[in-house]
């Protein structure tokens, strides 16, 4: 059935300044709920909301923490919400987070909406998806390929927010940042309809705004018989790393404390015995040294382990409530890896959705300028003669990219209308690109896609 309702919802939280940047960073997220009537949407708007939220306003010592505190808040205030309303019981949703720091890129992620990096022609996908096909084929009982893996429904998700009081969060990351680096977030209702090594190879060939409309509309165009989302971040300058951050040096002194209290432990012992072996000596004046040591090392002891104990227990994640929040998952990213290709293959295949779109004008009655079209197919064919892949797929996606939203929009009931902004800033720290409905005026380079 198509959606009567958008049930996505997504983020976009850039860093205002050079300190909010280097303590919390850029955060994006893409949710996609489920539930009767309005309780999936719901459940996505909470998600996109709430995570950000206490993402900001979290105390944990590091944005590791903070983030999977934030999404942990989040599914319990979900999962209230539906207890207290049964029209919003078992109301659910997925949440796929990114946060672009100087470290570098963390994730948090639960359900089955994805988020990808591209970097130099290489395709990741970072997370992995809480789905029954995904489970199955990690425990290694059921091949993909055999009748019964082809017979698992792809719909099903086995881990989202809201449905349960508890819930378990993948943690991604760090990963390494680069420039050039494009990050893509997006819902199953892409994913479902176009597959890997298509979105890396048009993220691949295509400016970042345009890329983001070729893939909704192409998601659209072959059925697409649930919402789609996209958000893509750029790396585009700036500083990508810094080496001097708070994270780190507080790594160091955790280090530093345990081995102290350890290191004052064994002077305590050691200064002990010795004072036990000169009584028996009876070397009263080594003794009392040694007493004076034991005493001393055993106080340093004392304080060192109580700020161990208090360190250790900041670290232990909790909720509001003072709920224990389950650890973290994952850690395994990256979970499948493609590469982007331009080739003959996909040219032919996006090809076709351009007759596609031939017939359905005809059909339709839509009036649209062929003869445009056409001098633009065959300077994508003479590129792909001459081996110039991605400058023929970009060919290839001017037209439909242009025209397809018509086609999209008599099939879908909520159709999707990408808008671009783009804002060129002096870059502070690690400047990233997003599309967005309104100007985002910004103290550094800014393209959300």
């Amino acid at each position: 059935m198509r959606r009567t309702n958008n049930q996505d919802s997504h983020s976009m939280i850039p860093a205002h300044s050079q300190e909010r940047f280097d303590a919390r960073g850029h955060l994006f997220t893409v949710a996609d709920g489920m539930g009767a009537h309005a309780a999936g949407e719901l459940a996505s708007s909470m998600a996109t909301e709430l995570i950000a939220m206490n993402y900001f306003r979290t105390s944990a010592l590091n944005a590791r923490d903070s983030l999977h505190v934030a999404v942990s808040e989040a599914n319990a205030e979900i999962f209230q919400r539906g207890q207290r309303n049964p029209e919003f019981h078992n109301m659910g949703t997925t949440a796929s987070t990114l946060v672009l720091l100087p470290t570098g890129a963390l994730i948090a992620h639960v359900g089955d909406s994805r988020i990808y990096r591209l970097r130099a022609g290489v395709f990741e996908q970072l997370t992995f998806d809480h789905s029954l096909v995904w489970e199955v084929q990690a425990s290694g009982q059921v091949h993909p390929d055999s009748a019964l893996g082809q017979a698992l429904p792809k719909n099903v998700i086995t881990r989202s927010l809201g449905p349960n009081a508890d819930v378990q969060v993948d943690i991604e990351g760090p990963f390494e940042i680069q420039q050039g680096d494009k990050f893509l977030l997006c819902s199953d209702g892409l994913s479902g309809q176009v597959d890997d090594v298509e979105i890396a190879t048009l993220l691949d060939c295509l400016p970042e705004d345009l890329a983001v409309e070729v893939l909704v509309d192409l998601a659209n165009l072959r059925g697409g018989p649930d919402n789609s989302t996209v958000v893509v971040a750029s790396v585009t300058d700036g500083p990508l790393v810094n080496d001097d951050n708070p994270t780190a040096r507080r790594e160091e002194e955790d280090t530093l404390v345990f081995w102290g209290t350890i290191a004052s432990i064994l002077a305590c012992g050691i200064s002990a015995v010795a004072s036990v072996t000169f009584l028996m000596l009876d070397q009263p004046g080594p003794m009392i040294i040694a007493v004076i040591g034991a005493i001393i090392s055993g106080v340093i002891a004392a304080m060192s382990y109580s700020n161990f104990k208090e360190q250790s227990r900041r670290r232990s994640l909790a909720l509001r409530d003072g709920t224990a929040i389950q650890k973290a998952f994952g850690g395994n990213a990256p979970y499948r890896r493609y590469l982007a290709r331009p080739d003959e293959t996909l040219y032919q295949r996006l090809g076709k959705t351009v007759n596609e779109l031939r017939d359905a004008a005809k059909m339709k009655n839509w009036l649209m300028d062929w003869d445009q079209i056409d001098a633009l197919q065959k300077c994508g064919a003479a590129a792909m003669q001459s081996g110039d892949g991605k400058t023929a797929i970009s060919y290839q996606r001017k037209p439909s990219s242009k025209r397809c939203t018509n086609f999209a929009n008599s099939m879908t009931a909520v159709p999707t209308k990408p808008q671009s902004t783009i804002n060129r800033l002096p870059p502070h720290g690690l400047s990233v690109g997003v599309t967005t409905p309104e100007p985002m005026p910004l103290p550094f380079s800014c393209s959300l896609f």
